[in-house]
């Protein structure tokens, strides 16, 4: 099925709402056939709790990024009864969550961390239903590091991918090649775990296989 008609006979799809400014949970979201109706990025702070668990902190954010964009939907008629979908990306040594650096000394430190070594991130993705109903997914993925020269450092740095980026780099761009391993979900890596996503879309109903019409044109 791909959704109820009109009185006027159109297919009618239900509004979704991504509670994220984040360029690339877009671009994933429109990559698996969905657009969304608004975009909502809700300001929450992301310090983590003392002795919070990555895979908690990542599971914590996302729940709370989806709270603040429904209580803005509930002000907003137009997106009233809307799906919601956000998400939190985490970089974690062992315990030690990873920051999204603003400084180059910041993402610096953490791409030596990484240097030739494993590491797990953690994605939350949390969706919210058309009757207030929370769902919830965490996905971890492991990814093991190149041993990274001066020179990787120095030029990753000059090019200033790493800025914001969960553990300072984007698998997206130029750091995919400093992964000899990955193991779980790249788009997770990204931001946005697409089956996990479309599954819980899909589970609640969403009519995901509605926007693959005529997607070749």
């Amino acid at each position: 099925m791909f959704g109820r008609q009109d009185q006027q006979g159109q297919s009618w799809r239900p509004k979704l709402v991504l509670a994220s400014a984040s360029p690339r949970r877009l671009a994933l979201l429109e990559q698996a056939g969905i657009r969304p109706d608004a975009l909502l990025p809700t300001d929450i702070d992301e310090t983590p709790k003392k002795n919070e668990r990555p895979r908690d902190l990542a599971r914590r954010l996302a729940r709370e990024k989806a709270e603040a964009a429904f209580g803005v939907t509930g002000n907003r008629p137009e997106l009233t009864g809307s799906y919601i979908i956000s998400a939190d990306t985490v970089v974690a040594l062992g315990r030690r969550v990873l920051p999204k650096p603003e400084v180059v000394d910041e993402a610096a430190e953490c791409l030596r961390l990484l240097s030739g070594r494993a590491h797990r991130v953690y994605t939350g993705v949390t969706l919210v239903t058309p009757k207030g109903g929370f769902r919830e997914k965490i996905v971890e993925t492991r990814i093991r590091f190149k041993r990274l020269s001066s020179q990787d450092i120095e030029s990753y740095l000059a090019s200033g991918e790493w800025r914001g980026k969960a553990g300072g780099y984007a698998a997206q761009g130029i750091a995919g090649s400093f992964i000899l391993k990955l193991v779980g979900s790249h788009t997770g890596v990204v931001g946005l775990p697409l089956y996990e996503t479309l599954a819980l879309l899909g589970g609640e109903g969403y009519p995901i296989h509605m926007g693959w019409l005529n997607a070749a044109g």
